[in-house]
């Protein structure tokens, strides 16, 4: 199996994440996947790949995932590090804990991410990282206000990762949806997005697809903006 392109894709058990294994899936990647729920199990059995329980904020759980991955199929070609939803709520009522635990769910999990994979991409020769965001990361949104201030953190991490592994082959690039139809948005929040409607999970992947593909191969460091065109900046 040394030769099979495999693509590491967390919270793959519903919404944006399960569209990415599925879409990398169809490109020829067998898929490695986890969820905190035993859905990316299921997910992983449907596409002929592996799937395990466990959490993004768990060091040891992402440490299992990539060695376990490596040890069967000899190499680590993609990873998209996909999450949940930090804590909501008023800027100034949002806990200590909620806080520290947003960072754990939205920047650290990619940190550690790329510890683990990177000496196995340099390795090989090469690899791609996508980090899933969110519009917010720019334009930060007070209806989201951890998700808006760690993940502005993520895309200045992903420039660094990226600058500093590129002359190994190794790429990192962030997308950051607007709003998604997997899960529901009031009517106010649609007349805000200009093309009328929410992205369709498919529509997320395929450009985390792109970004993984040799099509993209001169593309690193980037924060790719896939939401209707929902931000204002240019």
């Amino acid at each position: 199996m040394v030769d099979e392109k495999t693509a590491v894709v967390t919270a793959a058990g519903s919404g944006i994440g399960e569209a990415c294994a599925r879409r990398l899936n169809e490109d020829g990647y067998t898929p490695v996947l986890l969820s905190r729920s035993g859905s990316a199990v299921e997910v992983a059995n449907d596409l002929g790949g592996d799937g395990f329980e466990g959490s993004v904020t768990d060091p040891d759980d992402l440490a299992a995932l990539v060695e376990t991955t490596h040890e069967r199929y000899g190499r680590i070609d993609a990873v998209v590090n996909n999450t949940g939803h930090p804590a909501s709520g008023d800027l100034l009522d949002i806990t200590d804990e909620e806080w520290h635990e947003g960072l754990d769910l939205v920047l650290l999990n990619a940190v550690r991410m790329a510890r683990l994979v990177t000496p196995i991409m340099r390795e090989q020769g090469g690899g791609t990282i996508v980090n899933v965001s969110t519009f917010s990361a720019f334009e930060p949104s007070s209806t989201f206000p951890v998700s808006s201030v760690l993940r502005a953190g993520l895309g200045s991490f992903t420039k660094l990762y990226a600058d500093r592994n590129a002359a190994d082959g190794i790429r990192m690039n962030a997308v950051l949806p607007g709003f998604v139809d997997s899960y529901e948005i009031d009517e106010e929040t649609r007349e805000r997005i200009p093309m009328g409607r929410p992205a369709e999970t498919a529509e997320i992947a395929d450009t985390v697809a792109y970004l993984v593909s040799p099509a993209a191969s001169y593309v690193t460091g980037q924060n790719v903006r896939v939401d209707g065109g929902l931000t204002a900046s240019v």
